[in-house]
């Protein structure tokens, strides 16, 4: 199994993101995601921005994948997404249909996103046939929903699955985070780049719920599959996905790697795994 940096979740400051992945082209990863995928007021990168990094980072001999917004809401954001598109060099993650579209219309392949939400081999077949050439699972999807691809399906693309981090849960035209600090979403002041890992949920009674992103929503915890990477190499799965995190993103990847070269087998770190059981993701299910 290959094991990639997915694309960044957060809105941290252009040095921080520039540093990030500076460090990330030195890590032993196979593939690194980049470009903004939640919000397109996270301005602290333009698209050119992006696209020297990716070349950046290409050349130190990491796969470069360009990943696109998840939902598109502005003429502007599609001027932006044609421009990933007819880079002329990476391959782009499809994060939205109307990225899907305008790789099709042009012949491209690409990488599908979490957020298409493909759920059915028939659904993969179409988009197969749209150019798809790896599938990166929704975040529920388990261990049954792999197989069921695998029997249905003559011929699958790679496919990834996260394994690290807070996971995605759902996307709004609604900013969570400015509605939490009572602000306008129109003049949310960018306030999300306080918040390097978002910004905490819990319940009334004080439980960790959510993880509130801009946007997006996010699990609570962090899923942690490392103890099932063996399982996952079983079930058929190409690539495993590492998301982004403020702090300690070093030692993360270096346990995941020396996990795929044959160490022992990783302890739990984090707090969820439910979702790959076929059970509610903020368990934590013990195989």
């Amino acid at each position: 199994m290959r094991l990639t940096i997915g694309p960044l979740q957060y809105f941290w400051p252009r040095e921080q993101v520039i540093a990030f992945y500076r460090a990330a082209a030195q890590w032993p990863v196979d593939v690194i995601y980049l470009g903004e995928t939640v919000c397109s007021k996270r301005r602290e990168l333009t698209t050119r921005d992006w696209l020297a990094l990716a070349a950046e980072v290409a050349a130190s001999g990491r796969e470069v994948v360009l990943s696109s917004l998840a939902l598109l809401e502005a003429e502007s954001e599609l001027a932006s997404l044609t421009r990933l598109v007819e880079n002329g060099r990476f391959l782009v993650e499809a994060n939205d249909i109307s990225a899907v579209q305008m790789l099709r219309s042009r012949g491209l392949p690409f990488v599908g996103g979490p957020s298409l939400n493909v759920y059915n081999d028939a659904a993969l077949r179409l988009l197969q046939e749209d150019g798809l050439r790896r599938l990166v699972l929704s975040v529920e999807q388990s261990r049954g929903a792999v197989a069921e691809f695998r029997a249905g399906c003559t011929a699958l693309p790679e496919l990834e699955i996260p394994v690290w981090g807070r996971l995605p849960l759902a996307y709004s035209a609604r900013c969570f985070t400015a509605r939490a600090l009572d602000l306008a979403k129109d003049d949310c002041g960018f306030r999300c780049i306080q918040y390097p890992d978002g910004l905490p949920l819990a319940t009334r009674d004080g439980q960790p719920f959510l993880t509130i992103n801009g946007i997006q929503v996010q699990t609570a915890g962090r899923c942690d599959l490392g103890p099932e990477l063996a399982d996952l190499r079983a079930a058929g799965i190409d690539l495993v996905r590492l998301y982004p995190q403020a702090a300690s993103m070093a030692e993360v990847v270096a346990r995941f790697r020396a996990a795929l070269d044959g160490g022992p087998p990783l302890a739990r770190v984090g707090e969820e795994n439910g979702y790959w059981y076929g059970r509610p993701g903020m368990q934590q299910v013990t195989a």
